[in-house]
């Protein structure tokens, strides 16, 4: 599912015009990555967290060149959905048999 898509159902689900729906989404997309880059956390009860996970420092090797390269601490964005998304998750979706697949209504 990609954002256009995301955009049509909420557009179909409430009414408003596809483009209002779009510069709402855009908006909460900026919010959530102006927020983050400040360091903070972003939590939506019975949904789950936009969270930074902090990566220590540590030492890589580089094959090709056959070195070692230093990565500094950092962190990353991560999301951590909240037990009752993943608790519908699991109810919800059926084993397809494939990896990483799920069946499509």
């Amino acid at each position: 599912m990609t954002k256009a898509d995301v955009v049509s159902e909420i557009a179909g689900k409430t009414g408003i015009e596809k483009v209002a729906v779009s510069e709402v989404v855009e908006n909460f997309f900026t919010v959530l990555k102006d927020n983050m880059t400040k360091g903070n956390n972003v939590y939506f009860r019975g949904f789950g967290s936009f969270i930074l996970k902090n990566r220590a420092r540590k030492v890589a090797r580089n094959i090709a060149k056959n070195t070692s390269i230093v990565i500094e601490p950092h962190a990353v964005p991560a999301f951590k959905p909240a037990k009752t998304f993943v608790d519908d998750v699991k109810k919800k979706v059926k084993s397809s048999g494939k990896k990483g697949k799920a069946k499509k209504k």
